[in-house]
C-alpha cells in the first residue's frame, strides 16, 4: 500500500564550484550589456521575454490560467497578448536592477521617474513613527526601494535570498547601493519588530502565497492565501501600511512611482476582525493598481496555489464526479 503522506522533497545541495561559475558568467554577461545603452537592452530584454513566453510552456500556461480566471471577461486574444507582455516586463526588470545604480542619482531622478500621491507618505516616512510599505510583483518593484534609500530614508526590505550564495551577495550590493538594506526573509521575524518601533520604514513584495496557514482574502475574484505578518506588524506597533507602485511607461527605463492607499491605525481600531480586514485591504488596493495595467503583473506567480479547506474539498469532490461520470 502506497504511503498517503506526501514526502518532502530533499533540498539539492548546492556545489560551490558550480555556483561560483554561474557568479562569473553573471559578470561577463553584465560586462557585455554594459557596452550598450539602456534602452537597446530593454529591446533586447522583450526578444528574451518573447522566448521565454514561446518556451517556457509549464509558465505560460500559469500565467494563461491565472488570466483567464481573474479576467472572465477577456477574450482569449487580449488574454494571450497580455500575458507575453507579462513575460516582456518581467525580462526588463532584470535589466532594470542591474542598470539603476550607474543611471538613478539624486539629482537625475526627474528624467527617469514620475510621482503620483506620494506627499503623505512620504511624510509619514519623515515623521520616523514607522511605516510599512506594501507593493506586488508588478513592474519594476526594485527601483521604489531604491528611491527611497536615494533620499535618504531609514528602509529596510524584506527579500527571499537566492539559493546561489554568489551572485545572491552580489545582487543585493546592487540593491543595496542608494542606501536601502536588505534582510533575508528567513530571519527577518525576530527583527521586524524592533525595526518598526524604532521608526523604520519596512517594505514588503506582498502577494506571494502564505500556505495553509495564511489569511484567505479576496484577489481577483479568488480567495489567496496571504501572509499574516503584515497586518500583526501594523496592529501591534500601531503603525500605517502604504500601498505602492511602479509602473512602467512604454518600454522605457521611466516609472510612475504611486501611492493608491494608506491604511492608518484609526481604520481598523473598531473592527470585528482587524487582521482580517487589514490583509483584505491592502490585498484590493494591490488589484486596483493591477487592474490599471494588468500586463506588468507576475501572472505565472502560483498565487492562488493554496485554496481554503471548504473549497478545496468542494473541489475534489467535482473531480471524483467526473471520474465517475467518465467511468460511467
Amino acid at each position: 500500500m502506497a504511503d498517503s503522506v506526501p514526502r518532502k522533497r530533499k533540498k539539492k545541495k548546492h556545489n560551490p564550484f558550480t555556483d561560483w561559475l554561474g557568479y562569473i558568467a553573471l559578470r561577463i554577461v553584465v560586462v557585455f550589456l554594459y557596452l550598450f545603452d539602456i534602452e537597446t537592452n530593454l529591446k533586447t530584454a522583450c526578444l528574451l521575454g518573447r522566448l521565454l513566453w514561446k518556451y517556457y510552456h509549464r509558465g505560460r500556461k500559469r500565467a494563461l490560467d491565472n488570466l483567464r480566471a481573474s479576467f472572465p471577461e477577456k477574450s482569449e486574444q487580449w488574454i494571450w497578448q497580455t500575458g507575453r507582455r507579462c513575460f516582456e516586463h518581467i525580462a526588463m526588470l532584470a535589466i532594470d536592477v542591474l542598470f539603476t545604480p550607474r543611471l538613478v542619482k539624486r539629482y537625475n531622478r526627474r528624467n527617469y521617474s514620475e510621482y503620483k500621491n506620494v506627499e503623505r507618505a512620504k511624510w509619514l516616512m519623515q515623521e520616523g513613527r514607522g511605516l510599512l510599505m506594501v507593493a506586488g510583483h508588478y513592474s519594476n518593484f526594485e527601483i521604489m526601494g531604491y528611491l527611497l534609500g536615494l533620499f535618504g530614508f531609514n528602509i529596510y526590505t524584506i527579500a527571499r535570498p537566492l539559493d546561489n550564495k554568489f551572485i545572491n551577495k552580489y545582487l543585493y550590493d546592487v540593491r543595496e547601493a542608494a542606501g536601502q538594506t536588505i534582510i533575508d526573509k528567513k530571519g527577518a521575524a525576530g527583527l521586524m519588530g524592533k525595526m518598526a518601533s524604532s521608526g523604520a520604514t519596512l517594505c514588503f513584495i506582498a502577494d506571494q502565497d502564505a500556505g495553509r496557514k495564511g489569511i484567505f482574502v479576496d484577489f481577483f475574484g479568488r480567495k489567496a492565501s496571504t501572509y499574516k505578518s503584515i497586518g500583526l506588524l501594523a496592529i501591534t506597533y500601531n503603525i500605517p501600511i502604504c500601498v505602492g507602485y511602479s509602473r512602467r511607461v512604454d518600454n522605457r527605463f521611466y516609472f510612475e512611482i504611486g501611492v493608491n492607499r494608506i491604511i492608518l491605525p484609526e481604520e481598523w481600531a473598531a473592527k470585528d476582525d482587524p487582521l482580517e480586514w487589514v490583509t483584505a485591504e491592502y490585498t484590493k488596493a494591490i488589484e486596483e493598481f493591477v487592474r490599471q495595467d494588468p500586463s506588468q503583473y507576475w501572472w505565472l506567480h502560483r498565487r492562488w496555489k493554496h485554496q481554503p479547506k471548504e473549497k478545496k474539498q468542494k473541489t475534489q469532490l467535482k473531480a471524483k464526479v467526473k471520474t465517475k461520470k467518465a467511468e460511467s
